[in-house]
């Protein structure tokens, strides 16, 4: 078996770092000292140099300008930017616009696709629900009539709500079925209330009354709310691993130069236990995040569905994510919750990443059920 990336994705990759290279974490407001948003809206700059790289149609098709690669190019990309803290909304608009290409409908496909592999329409997903605890969509019920869909919910926590030009909404429908409509910011009946990440990031309470879209912006196929959910857990645990590798690394560095007793603290044994014991986190971070990216992207069978390796991939991010960075500060000692020192941002990111789209006691339970409903030989 090969284990091996292919050279399209080590393509990507080599590009996402090319473009990551110039980009500095702490260059807003720390949250540390910020009571709102630490900026009023995503990196623009890198946004552009992102489109320009074409890093923001990966999983498009050539037809919309894309470069038709899969989820384990994108879960590259996403990597390379959590080492830098890159401030975009790459897998929201990336996950999106994969969704309308494998299941909306033509006239969709032709509007949005092209645009938003350009970076000039910027899409992202409300996948929390009401509170962040119960499924998203079932805080969102759409009603169909002659003319189209009607809207009602709340969806807590959206990212980059301020910032998108349309957002994809799960709802359910009387008949007990889960549609995907794709919400314009400024439609009648939706409101946004302010809400802050614990990395300093706006995010917003997304309000839908009455909310009437037409036929072409819901889709209705059956599997596109699951297929979505897992592409964006799995690229969450991408963000997790490349930042936990960024914040080993940091410690790593500063705890060789760092000296007690006239030696650095590397070489005593409780640091260094500490340290493996994070780098194994991080195997098995970077091992679990492969096998779920590889079934959602080959669709291979499995003994559980591809959604059980998805679970099993975000508790190892969601724990693993946050030993490293409460390693980190331990052996960093007080410099590493000094504000000027990038740390702490750090800090701040994983634990929004630990808890995005549910922590890992949630996945525990679904990988549970998993295995009820799939019982292994």
């Amino acid at each position: 078996m090969d284990f091996t990336f292919t050279e399209e994705q080590q393509a990507a990759a080599e590009a996402a770092r090319g473009v990551f290279a110039g980009v500095a974490p702490d260059a807003v407001p720390s949250p540390a000292l910020t009571p709102g948003a630490v900026a009023d809206t995503f990196d623009r700059p890198l946004w552009g140099r992102l489109a320009d790289a074409d890093l923001l149609s990966l999983l498009l098709a050539e037809e919309y300008g894309g470069a038709g690669l899969d989820a384990v190019a994108l879960c590259q990309v996403l990597r390379a930017s959590a080492k830098v803290l890159a401030r975009v909304p790459l897998l929201e608009n990336s996950a999106a616009a994969a969704v309308v290409q494998s299941y909306g409908g033509p006239e969709l496909k032709a509007d949005l696709l092209t645009r938003a592999g350009r970076g000039e329409l910027v899409l992202t997903v409300a996948a929390h629900g009401r509170t962040g605890h119960d499924p998203a969509e079932l805080a969102t019920t759409a009603r169909r009539d002659d003319t189209g869909w009607l809207l009602d919910g709340v969806q807590t926590a959206v990212p980059w709500a301020y910032d998108a030009d349309l957002v994809v909404v799960p709802a359910r429908t009387e008949a007990d079925l889960t549609v995907l409509a794709l919400v314009p910011r400024e439609a009648a009946g939706v409101s946004l209330a302010e809400q802050f990440s614990t990395s300093g990031e706006r995010l917003g309470e997304l309000r839908l009354e009455s909310v009437r879209l037409t036929q072409r912006d819901v889709i209705d196929t059956e599997g596109a709310w699951e297929w979505l959910r897992e592409l964006l857990a799995t690229g969450t645990c991408a963000l997790a691993l490349g930042l936990g590798e960024r914040v080993l690394a940091m410690t790593s560095e500063y705890a060789s130069k760092r000296e007690q007793f006239g030696h650095p603290i590397a070489t005593f044994q409780a640091v260094a236990v500490q340290s493996a014991d994070r780098y194994i986190d991080l195997r098995a971070m970077e091992a679990t995040l492969w096998q779920a990216a590889w079934r959602i992207t080959s669709g291979a069978p499995g003994a559980l569905p591809a959604s059980g390796d998805v679970a099993v991939a975000k508790i190892w991010a969601a724990e693993g994510v946050r030993r490293i960075v409460q390693t980190a500060q331990h052996l960093h000692g007080g410099f590493g919750a000094d504000v000027d020192y990038p740390l702490h941002r750090y800090h701040a990111w994983a634990k929004h990443l630990e808890l995005a789209l549910g922590p890992a006691a949630a996945h525990e339970e679904a990988l549970g059920d998993l295995l009820a409903a799939h019982p292994l030989a």
